[in-house]
């Protein structure tokens, strides 16, 4: 025989109703023999329970995949609202990154580039299924936002990188407004300096931009690449000096996280 709970949903154990059926005979389970002989029921009871404490399955947990994505983890570092990143560690977790969905945001590089030009990836954040990127390509700041995979929205310079030390190339997103699904747009501005160097209408993806994995890199971008228009070879790093990335986050973030987690399910 076997026997097993009916889940009435998540810690609501004292609402289970166990079952009890003689597979031998019926092993579709259709005829559920419980209240037949309640002393079996209770036997296998305890014994479930023995075996569930001495393999260690306590605490029970009988969520689902929404209930799951929407709980919160604990985090190690607060949220807040400037985030600076520098090259040559490891690639950080979307966890702990800076959060940009659906909310305005600048991200700044400060830079060196020599005489004879230079050119990699600068930030990126994500991969080909859904990610960001600002880098230099053809001595132009290039940024590029890949929706969910299925659309590169891409952002040029209308003149060179300027060669010098302590340079600033930036990229700054505007939202200007919201789609009922909780897509964000507005417009994206290139900067070299306090110079508008390219602007251009784009949208950004409320959900994640992974599930696992593909965080955030300065300097370059390892693993599964946010565009395949970067110069050069994996892991496209820059060939200039680069001091540091800086990402502020102006706008509040996006806090609908039952659509959030439907929008990541959903492409999945």
């Amino acid at each position: 025989m076997t026997t097993r709970p009916s889940l009435s949903g998540w810690a609501h154990y004292e609402q289970d109703v166990w079952e009890l059926y003689h597979t031998e005979i019926d092993r579709a389970e259709l005829h559920d023999l419980a209240t037949e002989h309640p002393e079996k029921l209770d036997e296998l009871i305890g014994l479930w329970f023995y075996e569930a404490g001495v393999n260690h399955a306590f605490p029970l947990d009988d969520r689902g995949a929404l209930e799951i994505i929407l709980s919160p983890r604990p985090q190690l570092v607060a949220p807040r609202e400037r985030y600076v990143y520098r090259p040559g560690g490891s690639e950080v977790p979307e966890n702990l990154a800076v959060n940009i969905r659906n909310r305005s945001y600048s991200i700044g590089a400060l830079v060196d580039v020599p005489e004879s030009g230079a050119e990699g990836v600068l930030f990126s954040h994500g991969s080909r299924f859904g990610g960001h990127a600002l880098n230099v390509k053809d001595n132009r700041l290039c940024y590029v936002y890949n929706f969910i995979g299925i659309h590169e929205q891409r952002i040029v310079a209308d003149r060179d990188v300027p060669v010098g030390e302590n340079l600033l190339l930036a990229a700054s997103f505007e939202k200007t407004g919201e789609e009922p699904r909780g897509v964000a747009h507005g417009t994206l501005s290139l900067y070299h300096g306090d110079d508008l160097v390219g602007s251009g209408a784009i949208k950004t993806q409320p959900g994640r931009l992974a599930i696992a994995g593909e965080g955030l890199n300065s300097g370059r971008d390892t693993g599964d690449p946010v565009t395949g228009d970067y110069p050069g070879t994996a892991p496209w790093a820059f060939t200039g000096t680069l001091h540091r990335v800086a990402a502020d986050v102006s706008g509040e973030p996006y806090l609908d996280l039952e659509r959030e987690a439907v929008a990541m399910l959903s492409r999945e």
